[in-house]
């Protein structure tokens, strides 16, 4: 099962300079890139129903200078939408006002569509009553459109390419997963003629493990392939401990929180523990948009449904789905 919202999430919280440039330039060359910029995720949680939280993962506000020769900051919100949905519009104004709303600051929206419907391409809301009229219309890029010159993308030094052209190919295999593998074997080598760091490479894999996810013996089957490419061409930018570390330590964390756990003979040093577990296990599993869900978790005083989320995060395809531990309840 494809892992788009996590992937993109992580692409929007490491890459947005070159994911601005890739797909929306102008408003690229308009902020300020020299300036530090400010998440808004905490906040994008206040103003999002209960209903919607554990769906808002791959959505960006930030808070970003303009280069336009004032001291002026605007807010940039991006929502990322892997499927066709009805509301889809009207959810992009209503965010747009409330962050208007609450800061009292210029909103861009944009949106990244990243769905396998051709005709589905939403970009305006509004509707007029009695003279009063009211809406918003936004800038969006549908992934589908650059399956059209797949040949450039593999050209382009910017590395959102890249995760463009492994979300594509995990649509087009989404039932095949030896075509996948392959798929993913050659866009993993292809990096290396790009000119990407060392740590590009790695941060680029592992968005294209995520998104095209693989059953775990065709996972090793595609790294052992990578590993002997590497090998061949004297380069260890994806080190074999480094990818098996990943998985250890995930075990290594969740029983570290465990054992903690067991150890506290108070309730509240067994939660203390168990948080400290499920902290790390979301951090290894799921980088950013794991830890996202700490806010929430935090919450929680019941032990034993701690247990249970901490229990349940090496099988999770998806930060999604560790939510729903304790959503159901």
């Amino acid at each position: 099962m494809a892992d788009f919202d996590s992937a993109w999430k992580e692409t929007l919280d490491t890459l947005l300079e070159p994911f601005m440039e890739f797909f929306f330039p102008d408003a690229y060359r308009e902020i300020d890139w020299t300036q530090p910029r400010d998440p808004l995720e905490q906040e994008l949680q206040e103003i999002t129903p209960v209903s919607e939280q554990g769906r808002r993962v791959a959505d960006k506000p930030v808070k970003v200078r303009r280069t336009n020769g004032r001291v002026e900051w605007v807010l940039v919100h991006i929502e990322f939408q892997s499927q066709p949905e009805t509301a889809f519009a009207k959810r992009m104004y209503v965010y747009n006002y409330r962050l208007f709303d609450r800061y009292n600051q210029k909103v861009a929206s944009f949106a990244i569509l990243g769905d396998d419907r051709p005709d589905w391409r939403p970009d305006r809301f509004g509707y007029e009553l009695w003279g009063t009229e009211v809406g918003i219309r936004f800038p969006t890029a549908k992934l589908l459109d650059y399956a059209r010159d797949e040949a450039a993308l593999e050209s382009n030094p910017n590395p959102i390419a890249v995760v463009v052209l492994a979300h594509l190919k995990t649509l087009q295999n989404a039932h095949d997963d030896e075509a996948r593998r392959v798929a993913q074997v050659r866009l993993v080598k292809g990096l290396y003629g790009r000119g990407f760091s060392a740590e590009q490479v790695r941060q680029l894999y592992r968005l294209m493990e995520r998104m095209m996810m693989l059953p775990k013996p065709l996972a090793e089957l595609a790294w052992n392939e990578i590993h002997e490419f590497e090998k061949e061409k004297g380069m260890t930018f994806i080190t074999t401990a480094e990818r098996v570390g990943l998985e250890k330590g995930l075990a290594e964390g969740l029983e570290k929180g465990l054992e903690k756990g067991r150890e506290e003979g108070r309730e509240e040093g067994r939660e203390e523990g168990l948080l400290a577990g499920i902290e790390l296990g979301l951090k290894l599993r799921f980088a950013v948009a794991g830890l996202a869900l700490m806010s929430e978790i935090r919450q929680i005083q019941d032990a034993d449904l701690l247990q249970q989320i901490l229990g349940s995060i090496e099988q999770a395809d998806t930060p999604d789905a560790v939510r729903q531990v304790w959503a159901k309840r």
